[in-house]
């Protein structure tokens, strides 16, 4: 799964890829569509829990969670109808299973905004309501076909055109898809069409360097705003993500001490796109690796399993299971075995995040 991030231009969200990706990337000219085509980076997902795991499974690597993430180029008003490089830009966003909405929430004369002013709702609206309109086309598109085919007697389609109905009153009601609650089959039924405003959103405020804990009143209407929208907000100085990620781990450390950070607020956005996209971890530990499995929540044990190898998947058996806290509590794995809290768990087993675990399987 990917998260796509967005923007305006100029809010510093190629800044900010770049400094999570850590690109070396040669800095670009201050004007709008300097990224022509989306760049892809794959990203690791800091989690503390594995630093626990290995004071006590001591391996030869350890392994985190990776996310992979897309800067698509800045959407501008009017892109649903072609403006700037319109549809093209659109469609990338199509095909990401979430979005990272980064807007700016910091002034600065020498960084000039596209709509002439700061407004981070104005610009969240803005893209919005591009997303909004773009999915009505998409839907106007696809009824037609879906009709036609419902005449035919295609139980399916007849299905898909009354969700093509419930998602368009919705949208001209003003509201994005993602605040529509659809059951599964009809979720289903649309899944083929890509839209936008389905997908989960995380807003991050690009905060200036004398903000960096997102006091100011700007980052304030987008708390309340993403609020509103059961969305989460993360705040980050892209400017100063950038120079971090180009030192070496001792300065960094130095300079997180002195602007007050425990640790680059790029993780944050890591953690925050992880849980936006409906994903969690499960682990396994040994003396080979400690090691970090990307599941979406909810996923069974067998379906874990697969996520290693489809055979694990194919021929489960069973699953063993501990916890951190278990690991914590008695040291080793012979003595949670011991202690009775080695549990064994089947097929049906709803895997929850941060487990730890053997699987054994047989093909």
């Amino acid at each position: 799964m990917e998260a796509g991030i967005v923007g305006l231009p100029n809010v510093g969200k190629s800044t900010l890829f770049n400094a999570l990706t850590c690109s070396q990337a040669a800095q670009s000219e201050n004007y709008p569509f300097c990224t022509i085509e989306p760049n892809e980076g794959i990203v690791s997902v800091p989690d503390p829990r594995l630093d626990r795991i290995t004071k006590y499974i001591v391996p030869k690597k350890t392994i985190p969670a990776i996310l992979k993430l897309v800067d698509i180029a800045g959407i501008v008003k009017g892109a649903s109808e072609g403006e700037g490089l319109g549809n093209k830009f659109l469609s990338h966003i199509r095909q990401v299973d979430a979005i990272i909405q980064v807007v700016r929430c910091f002034e600065d004369p020498d960084v000039i905004h596209v709509s002439g002013q700061v407004d981070p709702i104005a610009d969240i609206e803005i893209i919005e309501t591009e997303l909004m309109l773009a999915d009505i086309q998409t839907l106007e598109n696809a009824i037609g076909k879906a009709e036609k085919t419902a005449r035919s007697g295609d139980k399916d389609a007849k299905v898909r055109v009354e969700v093509i109905k419930k998602c368009n009153e919705h949208l001209a009601a003003d509201q994005p898809l993602r605040t529509l609650e659809l059951n599964e089959i009809e979720r289903a039924a649309v899944s083929s069409y890509g839209l936008m405003t389905a997908k989960s959103i995380l807003y991050v405020a690009n905060v200036g360097e004398n903000d960096l804990e997102g006091k100011d009143p700007l980052v304030t209407k987008v708390r309340e705003y993403a609020d509103k929208a059961g969305a989460s907000v993360v705040c980050v100085c892209a400017k100063l993500e950038s120079e971090l990620a180009e030192l070496d781990e001792a300065d960094r450390a130095e300079m997180l001490s002195e602007v007050g950070l425990d640790e680059p607020a790029l993780h944050s956005i890591a953690r925050g796109a992880y849980k936006t996209l409906g994903l969690e971890s499960y682990f396994t530990a040994g003396e080979k690796e400690v090691r970090a499995w990307t599941i979406p929540a909810g996923a069974t044990a067998p379906q874990a399993a697969g996520v290693i190898h489809t055979d694990f998947e194919r021929g489960f058996i069973r699953c063993e299971v501990y916890t951190l806290e278990d690991l914590e509590e008695h040291k080793t794995e012979k003595d949670i075995r011991q202690a009775g809290k080695l549990r064994v768990e089947g097929k049906s087993y709803v895997m929850k995040d941060g487990d730890i675990c053997h699987f054994l399987f047989n093909v």
